[in-house]
């Protein structure tokens, strides 16, 4: 769920801004800081990202998961082949 803002329009004699602002408590959650470059990039008419190329670190680090063992051993118990099957490939083992 977004939060609804108004588009709002300036116009003046010789051209027109527009401005969609950010509440004071998104832009504090972000750690905007006064004077900060972002870009702007449209994905399609219903998207508008808005990109910090200088955004602070993340607080929370992400970790690596471990594989389980059992992912690490997936083929160590399978059972051997009876005589006369078709392998994996689709072809009778050569005798």
């Amino acid at each position: 769920m977004g939060l609804a803002t108004k588009v709002q329009l300036i116009k003046r004699k010789a051209s027109e801004q527009w401005y969609v602002n950010l509440p004071s408590a998104v832009a504090q959650a972000m750690e905007f800081s006064r004077g900060e470059t972002v870009e702007r990039l449209i994905e399609d008419k219903s998207l508008l990202a808005l990109r910090r190329p200088q955004a602070p670190p993340p607080v929370l680090k992400k970790t690596l998961h471990s594989s389980s063992t059992a992912s690490c051993n997936s083929g160590a118990s399978a059972s051997p082949a009876a005589p006369g099957s078709e392998s994996a490939s689709g072809r009778k083992p050569s005798r």
